[in-house]
């Protein structure tokens, strides 16, 4: 049923198209019309206000031919870099950048199947449910588009985002996460006249890591400390110094003890070097801020149970995946919207060997079409 040629197509169209996270506007343009041409009312929010990115989030609705309750689905329109001037290759089944970029299916393969999914359900007559698409911006420098996004505007309650590789599984679990800054303040001094009258602020941050449990933590829970900045010169006794990081878990409890942990080695850091108030030098602060938020799917949730059923008719097993890493569907499920996070196939993403094969995004793209089958067929 799914037109694998068209698909293939469009995969290639959408892929070549240029669109770097914030410079979304000629992929949009695009998605824009060929979602009018299928009789979709489509609107673009304000969020590239707050994104700073050339469009907003594109939102679409689909009439159904039944009456049951509206089907989020979404993708995001945004690609890593090096994603300018990209050129897909297609041999034997496999889509590959000529070498220079990324691929884009991370997420471009998304918004063909979608679009291709809702193109073959309206030419064939299929009964189908009311579908709402949101297509957003700035996935991929921090959830920014879904995080602009007023789900206030949605009828649909759940749904599903295709932003994952497994097409035999359906995410149901991520982490919370947050990002960090810490900032250890010490006293600047020559290095080479009087460095005992300094305190060097990069010393007590360094003693302050030592003391702090990073990588995997455990199965559900990790920690990074991804980038310090610090100091002027060889010859100067550093005063100031920054460390950022992460901190991810499935647990909200566990979360805030590893926050607790690098709270507590700072502390003793800043007390070891005859700091530890907010008078004395040295001393330290931290903010943080919630990266994005967790998702857990009941099992037995419409998402899942829809998704395996689909599965079963496909000849199929569905499993439910905990997954270490964030998406939209974090943010959506913050905001009240239940939704599974479903995999094209894409493998090797945010690389230059990145790859994705037909046959898995004809299956992404076959699963999603029961889904929405099953679905409708609640209403007849």
């Amino acid at each position: 049923m799914i037109n694998t040629d068209r698909l293939t197509e469009r995969f290639i169209r959408l892929a070549e198209t240029d669109s770097p996270s914030r410079q979304e506007r000629a992929v949009a343009e695009i998605l824009e019309a060929e979602l009018k041409a299928l009789g979709a009312d489509v609107s673009f929010d304000d969020a590239h206000k707050e994104c700073q990115s050339e469009t907003g989030n594109l939102l679409a609705r689909i009439p159904g031919t039944v009456d049951v309750p509206p089907m989020l689905l979404s993708g995001h329109m945004d690609t890593v870099v090096p994603g300018e001037g990209i050129k897909v290759v297609f041999e034997e089944g496999v889509f590959r950048s000529a070498g220079e970029t990324v691929l884009g299916g991370d997420d471009k393969s998304a918004l063909a199947i979608i679009m291709e999914v809702m193109q073959t359900l309206i030419e064939n007559d299929i009964p189908r449910p009311p579908v709402e698409i949101v297509f957003t911006v700035c996935e991929e420098i921090g959830l920014l588009g879904a995080k602009n996004f007023d789900t206030g505007t949605l009828k649909a309650t759940m749904g599903y985002i295709l932003d994952s590789k497994d097409t035999e599984a359906v995410v149901t679990n991520a982490p919370f996460a947050v990002n960090y800054k810490i900032t250890v303040h010490g006293v600047s001094a020559h290095a080479g006249m009087e460095p005992e009258k300094g305190v060097n602020a990069i010393s007590v941050a360094s003693d302050a890591i030592t003391r702090i449990s990073c990588g995997r933590i455990d199965e559900e829970t990790t920690c990074n400390l991804g980038k310090i900045e610090g100091g002027s010169a060889t010859n100067i006794v550093p005063d100031c110094v920054e460390i950022t990081g992460e901190a991810r878990s499935h647990s909200k409890a566990k979360l805030e003890t590893i926050l607790d942990g690098i709270r507590n080695a700072f502390q003793e850091a800043v007390v070891h070097a005859g700091g530890g108030d907010d008078e004395t030098l040295p001393r330290y602060e931290i903010k943080v801020d919630e990266d994005f938020p967790g998702t857990s799917v009941p099992h037995d949730h419409a998402v899942v149970t829809l998704a395996q059923e689909a599965g079963k008719e496909l000849g199929r097993t569905i499993a439910t995946q905990y997954v270490g890493g964030g998406s939209d569907a974090n943010v959506f499920f913050g905001k009240g919207i239940t939704a599974g996070v479903l995999g094209t196939g894409m493998t090797d993403v945010h690389t230059t060997n990145e790859s994705i094969t037909l046959a898995d995004m004809t299956a992404s793209a076959e699963l999603l079409i029961t889904i929405l089958s099953k679905h409708a067929a609640q209403g007849a």
